[in-house]
């Protein structure tokens, strides 16, 4: 299944240029987006006289296809997600989104019966290289899922550091404080629970315990964040919450969503690919591009009709 372009459509930009930022040569337009930073609030802790920001990431699908035993789930799906941009992943139930996305940080190679080929490059480099640890590339390709999974037993601070434990990393009681402040301040969370940062991470409400997710995968300063579905099962304000949350963390991680909301693929992401599978045959990306172009001047007629809830 081949992506549609249209070379007469590049320059059309919907978005005002002072809102993009990385030039994205595979798009029928060009997709920038501005960078800015975002200060973090360390009321009474020090910030360390170093701290290590990784650079904005570009993680780029090549010729992805996927299996499950002998079903082919996808079939050569090839898209970049450049660095510093959202990019939403829209489409039906079972067009393969979700896996996608999970290959993209090798969750998908965790199921006994599955399979893949092709390429993931994180700035050029595969993470499917035999070379490559899989804690390296877990730890720079961070994951969110669907459902809040803070680890019951640990406090909400245990829970924002485990992934130091996890990785192998070492810090001082203060960078763990400082860290424990700097990443619950990014994910929208330390005025609600800076008082009880030794209570468990599982008392707390659906849409604190996402962002408590977030805030542990920001812990390992990961480059690129992958959320997969990750409000659907919240209530509009604590939406309305994690959104602004991504919007805010766009400045210093890349991040890929897969969503049903078309509203919120509207609102949150500046690129948008649209993935479908025809009965019986496995997924791919029928159409890819700015999300304004998507929505609002779609190339293809399956795209138009999704958008527009005709079907899905």
């Amino acid at each position: 299944m081949q992506g549609a372009s249209r070379s007469s459509l590049v320059g059309r930009l919907h978005a005002p240029m002072n809102q993009l930022r990385a030039r994205a040569p595979w798009s029928r337009r060009s997709v920038d987006s501005s960078e800015s930073a975002r200060g973090v609030a360390a009321a009474g802790v020090s910030a360390p006289e170093q701290t290590n920001i990784p650079a904005l990431a570009t993680l780029e699908g090549r010729n992805v296809s996927a299996w499950f035993g002998e079903r082919q789930v996808l079939d050569r799906v090839s898209l970049t997600m450049p660095a510093g941009v959202i990019t939403s992943l829209i489409g039906p139930s079972g067009c393969g989104k979700s896996t996608f996305l999970r290959i993209l940080n090798r969750m998908h190679e965790l199921v006994p019966s599955a399979s893949l080929a092709g390429e993931v490059l994180l700035d050029g480099e595969d993470i499917y290289n035999a070379e490559r640890k899989l804690v390296d590339a877990r730890k720079s390709i961070g994951m969110v899922f669907q459902k809040p999974n803070p680890f019951p037993s640990m406090s909400i601070y245990d829970n924002v550091i485990a992934g130091l434990t996890l990785t192998g990393t070492r810090a001082s009681s203060a960078e763990k404080d400082y860290l424990v402040e700097s990443c619950l301040t990014k994910a929208g969370l330390w005025k609600e629970v800076r008082d009880r940062l030794r209570s468990p991470g599982s008392g707390l409400s659906g849409g604190q315990q996402q962002r408590l997710c977030i805030a542990r995968s920001l812990a390992v300063t990961p480059r690129i964040l992958l959320m997969d579905e990750p409000c659907s099962a919240l209530d509009p304000t604590s939406t309305r919450v994690i959104e602004e949350t991504m919007l805010e963390l766009a400045q210093e991680v890349t991040i890929v969503i897969v969503t049903h909301n078309m509203q919120q693929a509207q609102r949150v992401s500046q690129n948008c690919a649209f993935f479908l599978a025809a009965q019986g045959t496995p997924g791919g990306i029928v159409e890819h591009g700015p999300t304004d172009a998507m929505f609002g001047d779609p190339i293809d007629s399956r795209t138009a009709d999704y958008v527009n809830g005709r079907f899905g």
